[in-house]
């Protein structure tokens, strides 16, 4: 039962939808989901932790910043049952599309400095 509140409550933010739609297929930095969400830093840290304890995104540090990415195969079946879920209901849609296209410039900005430009936020 704790599991699937979890889960729910995780996902009953737009933004933390949106931030785990943009895991889908690549490890992402913290610094480009700050980019990318146009959130505080420690906003977007206090979404990441809340997608982390539902267990819908493993993060892993990296020198002083973090990397996410989604749950994969080894996730608890709720997991990817609700990963499943989002993913069909949402993919498609526009906003989403957007989204992708957003995520697609931020990823070819040099890592470095959106990083420290994020450090100085």
């Amino acid at each position: 039962m704790e599991s699937i509140l979890a889960i729910t409550r995780a996902l009953s933010d737009e933004n933390r939808v949106r931030a785990l739609l943009a895991l889908r297929d690549q490890e992402v930095c913290v610094c480009q989901l700050i980019e990318f969400l146009k959130l505080a830093p420690s906003t977007v840290s206090k979404h990441m932790s809340i997608l982390k304890h539902a267990r819908l995104v493993k993060g892993q540090k990296r020198g002083r910043w973090m990397y996410y990415r989604q749950a994969g195969a080894d996730a608890p079946a709720e997991v990817r049952h609700a990963l499943e879920w989002i993913h069909s209901c949402l993919c498609r849609s526009s906003e989403i599309q957007q989204d992708q296209n957003q995520l697609r410039k931020i990823a070819r900005l040099d890592r470095n400095v959106l990083c420290r430009k994020q450090a100085c936020k």
